[in-house]
């Protein structure tokens, strides 16, 4: 195990619990790195705003990894969409997919939107270590997924009884649960790059799962279960 998996907060400034408190609540609540640095100043801390950034890009795609593992199954129904985030002012793909509860199955950003890129996010989400072999996959219009969807089952990467859907009313449930990821990247007013967005994005998304109770041992609405499972995955003392 390497140095930073045994101790990842060794050499920084502040307190593990003070990163990990801005980390979670920056991934978790519609707030701009300023606004966290106000509401540390009113605990008395001096956090400047792009040592926040900081943690947020070293720590978002930190949490996503070590949670992955502790995720729970979700069901065989699939909704897949993709909806759009703003980079350097040009418009990038987030590529999503949930269950028929609402479970996250996984997600991926894009800079295209085409059969490629379809193909892409279902490799990425049939290989996801949570993820079921899929019964249905309901997608919208887009002439994209059938393409990708018939070149992965011809392979043999997609089930041969497994159906695509293209119906848009199956898919108001991933809507809906778009909202939440484009909420939260409306206060930083766009991302200045294509990294800068996966990394953020990472954490916005297992942030979701965690506050949708896809974690085990941790229930929908058990904050303090949430808060706690953070810190134990890092080695932290709630």
């Amino acid at each position: 195990m390497s140095n930073q998996n045994q101790n990842p907060f060794k050499w920084r400034h502040f307190q593990a619990d003070i990163i990990l408190l801005c980390v979670r609540w920056y991934l978790r609540y519609s707030l701009s790195y300023r606004d966290l640095e106000e509401m540390m100043a009113e605990r008395g801390l001096n956090v400047d705003h792009t040592t926040i950034y900081r943690w947020i890009q070293h720590y978002a795609p930190e949490l996503e990894r070590r949670c992955r593992l502790h995720v729970k199954f979700t069901t065989d129904s699939w909704r897949v969409d993709e909806t759009y985030i703003k980079v350097k002012k040009e418009w990038v793909y987030l590529y999503r997919a949930v269950d028929s509860q609402g479970n996250t199955l996984d997600f991926w950003l894009s800079s295209i939107r085409d059969g490629n890129a379809a193909k892409h996010f279902f490799l990425k989400t049939l290989s996801a270590f949570h993820t079921t072999e899929p019964r249905v996959i309901n997608v919208d219009k887009n002439a994209a997924y059938p393409k990708a969807f018939n070149d992965l089952k011809t392979v043999g990467k997609i089930p041969e009884s497994c159906e695509l859907r293209q119906v848009k009313y199956l898919n108001n449930l991933i809507e809906q649960d778009h909202r939440c990821i484009k909420r939260l990247t409306k206060p930083g007013m766009g991302f200045f790059s294509f990294e800068t967005a996966w990394r953020t994005i990472q954490g916005f998304e297992v942030m979701n799962m965690l506050r949708k109770g896809q974690l085990q041992g941790v229930a929908k609405g058990d904050v303090g279960g949430q808060v706690a499972l953070v810190a134990k995955l890092f080695g932290v003392a709630a």
